[in-house]
């Protein structure tokens, strides 16, 4: 074994960070407050949106952006959400959690998001939205899919978990649909430990989702500063509705710890996305030798790619990937395969053996892993994993 240990991710507490969390610990307000506030304002004015709302994971973000437009648009239990063939479960599985049925489209063989030229093959009578998956830092292509939206009256639920603060044309993800969801998850772009955020620029929408994160709650009370220097008959009102709860909601609330980590890291996202790419750039610079043998990450013209993950799918069939990721493992570069949906067991069990229908994700599925290109990978971490490959490559000639 080797002393590198080197992670698909990091998670960087910078002294604004411990800053930040010992101004929230000395004031005692653990609950929503002003740092969750100014991180919802900020994350939401960068990704083009009117509001910005917290939730306790990208998980939750989705579920209740789907719970939301179910309600507001009379969807069916029953009614469709197309979904991506390659993504981390919880995209469909919030699907299945309200009551909707998860409709799978193949992606593309290159960015490894849905393919819109897949898209109207799978709409029905029943279809109600779409939902592309940013995957991997790299925006879908949102020209295409709104197109189809329009045309066949869908709505869209962006699944951004995984790509923060990068356009599609020079618009910025989480700005295209209905709603953005993003994750703030360790590894991810943006670290709060647990934490997600929404976007969306409607406010019925706003609301809507804001009272489903709280529980179901009257939205006129959601946070204790609500019944500040407002009017004797405002007062009034709050005191009368501030515990009704006006729909089934969840308890999917984040602490101003939590706010104060994402406020501190949102403050240097320049700084990260930046080294980010300047990472993928050197390893991609590094690995093409090897382009013959494996398929290196591809940005689509118009896209900017914010590299929370370097995903690579091998093409070489003489190589199998156990073998490379193994080798890897050992040598202390950690590895994940690229998503598998439709193989994961429990869905098989649901859906029965879908894959063959999908026979890029199937490929995908056979071929594709990813590593780290996090910021705080150092020049040594990125040369050593180029030497790792190298030596792979030349004990296994083509």
């Amino acid at each position: 074994m080797t002393d590198f240990r080197i992670g698909v991710g990091s998670a960087d507490i910078s002294d604004r960070a411990l800053e930040y969390v010992t101004q929230v610990l000395k004031s005692k307000r653990l609950s929503y407050g002003p740092f969750l506030k100014k991180f919802e304002a900020g994350f939401a004015k960068i990704h083009g949106s009117s509001f910005g709302l917290t939730a306790n994971s990208g998980t939750d973000a989705l579920r209740v952006a789907v719970s939301a437009l179910k309600e507001l648009n009379n969807w069916k239990d029953g009614d469709e959400v197309l979904v991506p063939a390659v993504t981390f479960i919880a995209s469909s599985n919030v699907v299945i959690q309200n009551n909707l049925v998860p409709v799978f489209v193949d992606v593309d063989p290159k960015t490894y998001n849905m393919d819109p030229a897949k898209i109207e093959e799978r709409i029905t009578g029943k279809t109600r939205a779409i939902m592309p998956v940013h995957l991997f830092g790299q925006p879908c292509d949102m020209t295409s899919i709104m197109k189809i939206s329009k045309k066949h009256g869908l709505k869209v639920i962006e699944d951004s978990c995984e790509t923060m603060f990068v356009s599609h044309r020079g618009k910025p993800v989480g700005s295209f649909g209905d709603f953005g969801c993003f994750s703030t998850y360790v590894a991810h772009l943006l670290v709060t430990g647990v934490g997600g955020v929404i976007t969306c620029s409607d406010k019925d929408l706003a609301l809507t989702a804001r009272s489903l994160l709280n529980h179901g709650r009257d939205s006129i009370y959601i946070s204790i500063d609500d019944d500040d220097n407002v009017s004797k008959e405002q007062l009034s009102l709050i005191m009368e509705r501030r515990f009704n709860f006006v729909r089934i909601g969840y308890s999917s609330r984040l602490t101003e710890l939590e706010g104060a980590l994402g406020l501190s890291q949102l403050e240097m996202k320049d700084e990260i996305i930046k080294k980010r790419q300047k990472n993928a750039e050197y390893l991609t610079g590094g690995l093409s030798k090897f382009g013959d043998r494996i398929q290196l990450p591809y940005t689509l013209p118009g896209n900017e790619h914010s590299y929370m993950l370097f995903p690579i799918v091998i093409t070489d069939k003489n190589i199998d990937r156990h073998n490379l990721t193994f080798f890897l493992e050992k040598n202390g570069i950690e590895t994940r395969f690229m998503f598998p949906l439709l193989s994961q067991p429990v869905y098989v069990k649901l859906f029965g053996d879908l894959e063959g229908q999908y026979p890029v994700a199937k490929w995908i599925n056979s071929n594709g892993f990813y590593i780290g290109c996090h910021q705080a990978l150092t020049k040594q971490d990125l040369d050593y994993i180029v030497l790792k490959f190298t030596e792979f490559f030349n004990s296994n000639p083509k």
